[in-house]
């Protein structure tokens, strides 16, 4: 089982490489939104690859509102 650590890196690094940022410019209480420069498409994408990487289903009312990488990495993390 993953700690949340790890699962937090994880998260930074494939929204990083996703977005193709460098995974140094990202940190865990950065608002996804506004550092990466995405609408909610592109964040729904980054959500859709999150849940097949992690293997885990996350419901639309426990994303309501998330907007930080540790915050989003917490809800993986609770399905895991």
């Amino acid at each position: 089982m993953k700690n949340r650590e790890q699962t937090l890196d994880e998260v930074l690094a494939l929204a990083a490489a996703h977005f193709k940022v460098p995974r140094e410019t990202l940190a865990p209480d950065d608002d996804f939104f506004r550092k990466l420069g995405i609408d909610s498409l592109q964040a729904l994408d980054l959500l859709t690859r999150l849940e097949h990487h992690f293997n885990v289903e996350l419901p639309d009312y426990e994303l309501q509102g998330v907007n930080d990488f540790r915050t989003l990495a917490e809800r993986i993390q609770a399905r895991l």
